[in-house]
């Protein structure tokens, strides 16, 4: 903070700037109203222990001021480009991507250079889900309209051409990346360059441009290192707000301490600061509301892909339990057949008992009467014999 005090002499002291709000009845309810961590991150931006969230459309549009700091966004776009960038003028948000899908931004600019080309420049505080379809729908919109700009500038005098079209640039970035960029295949990378190319060595201008950075990546490989080009100097100042990170960017790159000293002056104006800072909270109240929305909306479906799987699987349940109730109803019928043959058996030879019963019954008569007769022969033998 020394060495920041040094270099920037503006920055007022956390007593002072306290003081400052104490002694006004405005800023005083105002702050006393924030939560503690919001009152912390206040004295620290307005401090300098902490720098200010640049990638925030308050502040990137008071740092990138087109209409006195132009060459500012110049130099990083052509860093980002890797080639030299003009800005003729900004024109107005009137895609229907963006006028309808701005929540999770923190900045939206789209510009057009001096070759006619266009680009649209986005921050995201937290990445978007389905980043490459999101992405390709915007695309699409600016070739839309760099496609009813050229047929426009020809007017009825002038014969179109699809050569008359100009390309056209996608770059976002990611305070948070989306999951798509934390892979293990992607470990260390923070930029990413899409465009349409084509599995043979043709070669076509297809127009559209992607660049996609991943601050949050980039922050954590270079928070300990000192950056080495404009590129990398240009993305540790809008993802860098460490004291000792601004003063290693400031020894290799002096050149950004006029852009420093414009944040700091802003810093040193509580009351200016107060304001951004409530216009910075608000977004990221709605940025918060529309993430739950969308991780709702994405848990509702996944949870109706699930119920979905379970019906299936119910119904091929109860298809395979019909089979089987059907399987055990033949099974009864049959049983109740041979239930039904078996009584016809039980009755007959219950039946057959009886005739037996009656038979040994006779027999047993006839078995008495053949031994009476036996008897009776016995004796006549023995008077025969005397």
């Amino acid at each position: 903070m020394n060495r920041l005090n040094d270099m920037f002499p503006m920055l007022k002291s956390r007593e002072a700037v306290i003081e400052e709000i104490m002694n006004n009845r405005r800023m005083k309810l105002w702050f006393e109203g924030l939560g503690e961590n919001e009152r912390e991150l206040f004295l620290d931006i307005c401090t300098g222990a902490r720098g200010m969230r640049i990638t925030y459309d308050v502040y990137f549009k008071y740092v990138f001021d087109t209409e006195i700091h132009r060459d500012r966004l110049e130099d990083m776009l052509s860093c980002i480009l890797n080639m030299k960038v003009k800005i003729k003028e900004v024109l107005p948000l009137e895609s229907i991507c963006v006028a309808s899908d701005t929540t999770l931004l923190s900045m939206d600019i789209i510009v057009e250079f001096e070759d006619g080309s266009i680009a649209n420049v986005e921050i995201q505080k937290i990445g978007y889900k389905f980043p490459g379809e999101r992405a390709a729908c915007y695309g699409a919109d600016l070739l839309l309209r760099q496609y009813k700009r050229a047929k426009a500038d020809r007017g009825e005098d002038r014969k179109f051409s699809y050569k008359d079209i100009k390309p056209v640039y996608t770059i976002i970035f990611y305070e948070k990346s989306p999951g798509e960029f934390k892979t293990k295949e992607l470990e260390g990378i923070y930029k990413h360059y899409v465009s349409y190319v084509s599995n043979t060595p043709l070669k076509l201008n297809m127009l559209q441009n992607y660049y996609m950075i991943s601050l949050d990546i980039f922050r954590r490989i270079y928070e300990n290192k000192t950056v080495n080009t404009k590129e990398e100097a240009w993305l540790a100042f809008l993802s860098m707000d460490k004291p000792e990170q601004i003063v290693r960017l400031l020894e290799v790159f002096p050149e950004f301490k006029d852009i420093y000293t414009d944040v700091y002056s802003l810093a040193s104006n509580t009351e200016k600061v107060m304001e951004m800072f409530s216009e910075e909270l608000r977004e990221l109240d709605e940025g918060t509301v529309q993430l739950m929305i969308d991780e709702y909306e994405e848990t509702i479906k996944e949870r109706g892909k699930i119920i979905k799987e379970q019906g299936e699987a119910i119904k091929k349940q109860d298809e395979i339990i019909k089979k089987q109730d059907e399987a055990l109803k033949k099974q009864d019928e049959a049983l109740k057949k041979q239930d039904e043959a078996l009584k016809k058996q039980d009755e007959a030879l219950k039946k057959q008992d009886e005739a037996l019963k009656k038979l040994e019954e006779k027999c047993n008569k006839q078995n008495d009467a053949l031994a009476a007769y036996e008897e009776r022969i016995r004796k006549l033998e023995e008077k025969l014999s005397q």
